[in-house]
């Protein structure tokens, strides 16, 4: 709405204007062509697939306090989260918890506690050791074990749970009869098998405790490839793999009958699931605290796979699969309302139009200034023509993440990202649109006593509004394709149903956010289409229209 309100204000009145432009081009005998947290700086959630009531408890509006829970984009760090804003709902009342999940990966999250954006999330001893404090060094020695570790978080403001009661540690897998064939029974069997096709997932692939240390361990020669966790399960069982890593307590282990190589060596540590929190929530809400420890020691392995099943293989969705164990667990009775279709369209509809239309106004208001002054000055245009491009350049996830330090999790960060992806179009466009000019037309205009801005509004603007229109559309079109990933900073939008559908091999989700945004672009392509004959006269469109 923004690029349109701001093209109208191209087309003036009769005789000048888009008009005039034409009747001079029409003179000359030239015919060219030319080419939201839910507040104002938090204001889209993360996935919210049903609606969680407690009886008997009181308002969130009572009392007075809002937890924010996050989790990583794996079904049990899911199911943890929605355990937990059970429990919180529980001690505050109910809506007191909001999760905000599917996040990313650790270091996202990661971020989001230090920054506040998050109170709490769950976490892994083994990851913490492993990964975030691994050059951290308490009296010379490494960060190990759970005094350590509460020591090490401490000086950051955040306190540690104790273990939950299950370790999900890392491990390699392969088919059994693959295994068998090779006669591979441990981690030490792989490197005599340097043809053997390893798939990773990406962020197993550069951490302090993934693939780069393993290998060094135990001397593999295989070269692997990085990709989603659960995309590698399906590459493993459809044989394309040969070697994946596992969580120790997936669902898909037992499901496909996965032989779990013995780490010979003990090259992964205890990977204990525990809650992590900033220390300000023990003030502000120790209520809530106290109800995330009672689930200390209250989940052992065998019960953790069986909720990942649940959610995994039998389809159930995690608030479900939350509510059932606060049930059976602790007598909590909590009902689950879930969203039909219909509402999770309109309101990833929302999110993502809020992103792509926030954005691309901004950016038009930033290139389209920018062009026409880098149209007059060739070396400034250069220069901004340069910073553009390279901001093109950076793959959209890394910018995504690159926000985070500065702006937290959610739609700002994502708005920022997708404004400085939409530049370089709108900026080259206006440039070449206005440089394209005849100079006969630029005569033409200062022979009728027109001055630069005159000039500008009524002879050069809408002479070059075709190309610049046509850069706008593009801006727009990557726009909406781009905005899917801003899921994974808890922006939502239609990314968010596509990572659910992939975590869960749901081609019915992926389809629920895809399609709509391919629908999307092509229903703005078409606009913008509709937009430029109704703007821009048939003698400057080059048709007979």
């Amino acid at each position: 709405m923004a690029a349109l309100a701001l093209l109208f204000a191209l087309r003036t009145v009769p005789g000048t204007g888009l008009e005039a432009a034409a009747w001079a081009q029409e003179e000359v005998g030239t015919h060219e062509e030319a080419g939201a947290r839910d507040d104002a700086s938090k204001m889209v959630p993360g996935t919210e697939t049903g609606v969680r009531t407690v009886p008997g408890t009181a308002s969130a509006g009572e009392a007075g306090e809002t937890v924010v829970i996050g989790s990583k984009k794996f079904t049990e760090s899911v199911i943890l989260g929605e355990i937990a804003v059970g429990l919180v709902d529980s001690a505050l009342g109910d809506g007191a918890a909001r999760h905000r999940d599917q996040l990313g990966g650790t270091r996202v999250l990661w971020g989001a506690l230090l920054g506040g954006d998050i109170d709490v999330y769950p976490e892994y001893t083994g990851t913490l050791e492993q990964e975030i404090f691994a050059e951290r060094r308490i009296d010379g020695r490494p960060v190990r074990g759970l005094e350590a570790l509460r020591t090490a978080l401490a000086a950051e403001g955040l306190a540690l749970g104790a273990p939950l009661g299950f370790d999900n540690t890392y491990a390699l897998g392969m088919r059994a009869e693959r295994a068998a064939e090779l006669g591979v029974e441990t981690i030490s069997d792989l490197a005599a098998l340097d043809d053997l096709r390893l798939g990773f997932t990406n962020e197993f692939m550069d951490r302090g405790d993934g693939w780069p240390g393993l290998r060094a361990a135990y001397g593999l020669p295989q070269r692997a490839v990085g990709l989603d966790h659960d995309l590698a399960y399906r590459g493993l069982v459809g044989g394309t793999l040969d070697v994946v890593d596992l969580y120790s307590t997936d669902a898909e282990i037992r499901e496909y009958g996965l032989h779990v190589l013995r780490d010979d060596r003990g090259y992964f540590p205890e990977y204990q699931a525990v809650f992590l929190w900033r220390r300000k929530l023990e003030t502000r809400a120790p209520q809530a605290v106290a109800a995330l420890r009672r689930l200390e020691g209250r989940i052992p392995a065998e019960r953790m796979v069986e909720l990942n099943a649940r959610t995994k293989i039998d389809g159930v969705p995690e608030t479900q699969v939350a509510a059932d164990f606060l049930d059976a667990t602790f007598g909590l009775e909590v009902v689950v309302d879930e969203e039909t279709r219909l509402e999770r369209f309109v309101v990833r509809s929302r999110e993502h139009l809020g992103l792509v239309g926030v954005s691309l106004g901004l950016a038009i208001l930033c290139a389209l200034p920018l062009g026409i002054v880098a149209a007059r000055r060739p070396l400034f245009g250069q220069l901004a023509l340069g910073v553009a491009g390279i901001l093109q350049t950076i793959p959209a996830l890394a910018l995504l993440v690159f926000m985070i330090p500065l702006l937290g999790i959610g739609a700002v960060p994502a708005m920022a990202a997708l404004f400085l992806y939409s530049l370089l179009p709108i900026l080259r466009n206006t440039v070449t649109g206005l440089a394209s000019i005849p100079p006969e037309l630029s005569e033409s205009a200062r022979a009728l006593g027109l001055d630069a801005w005159a000039r500008l509004r009524h002879v050069e603007l809408p002479l070059a509004a075709r190309s610049i229109l046509a850069g706008i559309k593009v801006s727009a079109v990557i726009n909406i394709g781009t905005a899917t990933l801003g899921a994974l900073i808890g922006a939502g939008g239609y990314g968010q149903p596509i990572l659910t559908g992939i975590r869960l091999d749901d081609l019915g989700l992926i389809l629920e956010g895809a399609v709509p945004a391919a629908g999307l672009a092509l229903l703005v392509q078409g606009l913008f289409e509709l937009v430029e004959r109704w703007l821009v006269p048939a003698g400057l469109r080059g048709d007979d229209a």
